[in-house]
């Protein structure tokens, strides 16, 4: 039996793009899930639950970044961090 698998992509809108505190936001999400959250852009894959692999991205705004995570609760993983996104990290009013 294969484990549950979700994937989506994003475009970081923040203007700051994904600095440190963004960085440390989504980890603190990812984390609360038992899912492997993986982080993809272009070629790059890394750990989504590594604030120094996040950072590593070097994701400013306009960046697509594809989110994967394997798991039971892959979805609810993917439907939290995409919404931390897509709100710029609460750091912007829209």
């Amino acid at each position: 039996m294969t484990e549950p698998k979700a994937i989506r992509t994003v475009t970081v809108t923040n203007p700051q793009g994904l600095h440190a505190r963004p960085a440390d936001m989504f980890v603190k999400v990812a984390i609360k899930y038992q899912a492997k959250i993986e982080v993809v852009r272009d070629s790059e894959r890394i750990d989504g639950k590594s604030i120094l692999a996040i950072l590593t991205l070097a994701a400013t705004e306009g960046t697509e970044l594809r989110l994967e995570a394997y798991g039971p609760d892959a979805e609810a993983a993917l439907d939290e961090l995409v919404a931390l996104i897509t709100n710029d990290f609460g750091e912007n009013d829209k």
